[in-house]
């Protein structure tokens, strides 16, 4: 089937093809970050390409709720609170806790090499300086472990789609598998990894926010009380739907 178009005055033959191509991918469910080259969260503008995960609207519900953590951790008196970012992707989440709370030292760790690569960008852009991009397997035991006990915060946006569940076009196309399917028939194995290495990472008293699937909160609170947290509830996201885990550790006994 042809394409009409009516090329409004003061357009060349040149944009108006170029229009048209444009037009005809996005009818073809080409994702329109890609076709644009940029995509937002929380007001932040952050470059997208194909094989990075595309940053969704939930996503800025969990990093609110780490936001809102570590901001009263300053109020409490945290001068400079430490963040790690595990499966930081784009650097989205990152970069807003590197540009919304002033202070925070924040580190980001993701396995792909081309989210790497992105995810640098993005921060160092946005938050030129503040966030350190390493790339690592986020669920290793060895990640980090400069920083066991030191952590103040641990946020993350896991894979954790369980097999087979994925039934959008556009996100089973052209997000990356290794950002979306969390292992196992429950998509659980990542996440539980992510909670089991948090554990390590958190001082006393630390926060441990991560972004899961709607059915998978009770299994989650139960992980997370498993490997030591002292607390473990489960936020909504605005639809009212289950999607992240809030565990905080056990704090330190006084002498």
């Amino acid at each position: 089937m042809g394409t009409s178009l009516v090329i409004c005055e003061g357009a060349s033959a040149e944009q108006a093809r170029r229009f048209v191509a444009l037009v005809e991918q996005r009818a073809a469910r080409v994702p329109l970050q890609h076709l644009m080259g940029r995509m937002w969260f929380r007001g932040l503008g952050l470059e997208c390409r194909p094989g990075v995960f595309i940053v969704r609207p939930e996503t800025e519900v969990v990093a609110g709720a780490a936001i809102d953590a570590v901001a009263r951790m300053v109020v409490g008196g945290v001068a400079e609170p430490l963040v790690v970012d595990l499966c930081t992707g784009s650097g989205a989440i990152a970069a807003a806790l590197a540009v919304e709370v002033a202070g925070a030292r924040v580190v980001g760790v993701e396995l792909d090499e081309g989210a790497v690569a992105l995810a640098r960008e993005n921060c160092e852009r946005l938050a030129p300086g503040r966030v350190r991009v390493l790339r690592a397997d986020a669920t290793a035991p060895d990640t980090l472990s400069e920083l066991d006990g030191r952590v103040d915060l641990v946020v993350s946006n896991p894979p954790y789609v369980p097999a087979g569940a994925v039934e959008d076009e556009e996100t089973e196309r052209y997000d990356p598998d290794l950002a979306l399917y969390g292992g196992g028939e429950d998509g659980t194995a990542v996440p539980v990894a992510i909670v089991r290495r948090a554990a390590d990472l958190l001082r006393p008293g630390g926060v441990l926010i991560m972004e899961h699937d709607p059915g998978q909160g009770v299994a989650l609170r139960e992980a997370a009380l498993a490997a030591g947290f002292g607390q473990a509830t489960t936020g909504q996201d605005l639809a009212g739907r289950d999607r992240y885990l809030r565990a905080v550790t056990e704090r330190a006994s006084r002498a």
